[in-house]
């Protein structure tokens, strides 16, 4: 299957921390910059056709392509997992916060 990327540049609300998020352009932006979680909304990226509608909490942050990194979403209601690039106006504090959860659990582990 050929992943098809669809452009919505939307404003929406947050469900989790409820304030205005404002479009992202020249991408789709699919989750909160202010508390980073998502709604599980997509099949396809910006497609906007899931119908699950579970909230998807970051999990963790990898680094992608060309040295983009991404965030690790992980949805509250089917545990579907999807990653999404960071966006310049990302709350680095929450993503500093993930990377130290993960290394304190690395730690932990070993």
């Amino acid at each position: 299957m050929v992943k098809k990327f669809a452009m919505h540049e939307e404003e929406f609300i947050c469900d989790i921390c409820y304030m205005k998020v404002t479009k992202l352009y020249k991408s789709v932006r699919n989750h909160c910059p202010f508390c980073l979680t998502s709604k599980h909304a997509d099949i396809n990226p910006g497609d906007r056709s899931h119908a699950c509608g579970g909230i998807m909490y970051p999990i963790d942050i990898e680094q992608g392509e060309k040295d983009k990194y991404k965030i690790v979403f992980c949805c509250e209601k089917c545990h579907e997992i999807k990653r999404n690039v960071m966006a310049d106006d990302d709350n680095y504090d929450l993503i500093l916060e993930i990377v130290r959860e993960k290394a304190h659990k690395s730690v932990k582990g070993a």
